[in-house]
């Protein structure tokens, strides 16, 4: 109380007189121009978690819209920053696109998680820091049924929502049989399009796109060497509860947000709608032309069997009352639109050179 008496009355007589207190002269005299810094020193550096950079670069209709629900409410609660992205349709970028996109995530506040649907960025190939990668696959056919009627029915959480999506969609294409579609080989029910998952692990690469060994062995080891961890969703609550293992910081109390029945209850507005059965023939052909995504499928599948053994939790084999493909999953991505086919830079032939 006395000090800020003296303090006070300094001031008053500096105001009055136009100049400092003789008293105030001589400590500053004895003390120098000293500054909090000076005598306390630079303030602590943030302690940033470990890893502080994460990428998921979601795949689509395999289940990402429940994991961003969750980011959502646990970056509120740990304080991470998620970093998410506008653009929903564009998963294949030029040489340019690439530079800006790793420069904008690799300047964002740390700890961040940045998640958009995109192939594979290698970061270090363009001078920045490689994050730590972590997605999520599911069973190729079950993806692919499971997009192919949500572009035209949409979900449950409105009746216009597949007009939405598909605005331009004639309705001869909306309401295209999936047995002629496959059998009579459209477009849309064969390569390159049945060619989706591994793109998204292999890389920007032209070569990435067509279907074949190059591209299922480079994905093999950029899940290897680049990805923390690839889950299943059909196993998705052991997904969730190995990131809660490795990734506290940001995935922490993650099961209990996704067993919380008020977040269930959003998973019933999402599921696709309207789906019919493939004829068996029809799927035998779609298992034959996705042969090169169930390679992978099934490798990334014992890869995270083996990581679930590590940690004692068991991996339960039960026979589907129904094809496994049709069993609903919550709260389901929307697939990005294909973007229009690029012309092959030769930059990225060399640059991806082994």
């Amino acid at each position: 109380m006395a000090t800020l008496l003296v303090f006070c009355l300094g001031s008053l007589f500096y105001q009055l007189s136009g100049g400092p207190p003789r008293f105030l002269l001589d400590l500053r005299q004895y003390l120098g121009n000293s500054t909090y810094l000076d005598d306390h020193g630079p303030p602590p550096s943030k302690v940033l978690p470990f890893p502080s950079q994460v990428v998921y670069n979601r795949v689509g209709k395999c289940g990402s819209r429940t994991v961003v629900l969750l980011l959502r409410i646990l970056s509120e609660k740990h304080g991470f920053n998620l970093v998410t992205s506008d653009i929903h349709n564009k998963t294949r970028l030029t040489k340019n696109e690439q530079m800006e996109l790793i420069k904008n995530i690799s300047t964002a506040e740390q700890p961040y998680l940045f998640t958009r649907h995109v192939h594979f960025l290698n970061f270090s190939r363009f001078g920045g820091d490689q994050p730590v990668y972590i997605n999520i696959i599911r069973d190729p056919v079950s993806r692919f049924l499971s997009n192919y009627f949500f572009r035209r029915f949409g979900d449950w959480r409105g009746e216009q929502n597949h007009m939405i999506r598909t605005p331009s969609m004639r309705q001869e294409e909306r309401y295209l049989d999936i047995n002629e579609c496959i059998l009579e080989n459209y477009p849309e029910c064969s390569n390159p399009r049945l060619f989706y998952i591994i793109p998204y692990f292999c890389g920007q690469h032209p070569r990435c796109r067509e279907p074949g060994e190059w591209a299922l062995e480079r994905a093999k080891l950029n899940v290897n060497e680049n990805f923390l961890l690839v889950g299943i969703l059909e196993e998705l609550e052991d997904v969730l509860l190995l990131l809660e293992r490795f990734l506290p910081h940001y995935f922490k109390g993650v099961l209990s947000i996704y067993k919380d029945p008020e977040h269930r209850k959003l998973g019933n507005m999402t599921v696709t709608v309207k789906k019919t059965v493939p004829s068996p023939e029809a799927v035998q052909i779609l298992y034959q032309r996705m042969r090169y995504e169930y390679e992978f499928y099934h490798y990334v599948k014992e890869q995270f069997h083996l990581l679930k053994r590590k940690f004692g939790l068991k991996s339960l084999v039960r026979q589907p009352l129904r094809p496994q493909f049709f069993i609903p999953t919550p709260l389901e991505t929307e697939e990005p639109i294909d973007d229009e086919e690029q012309d092959d830079e030769k930059w990225l032939e060399d640059i991806y050179k082994r």
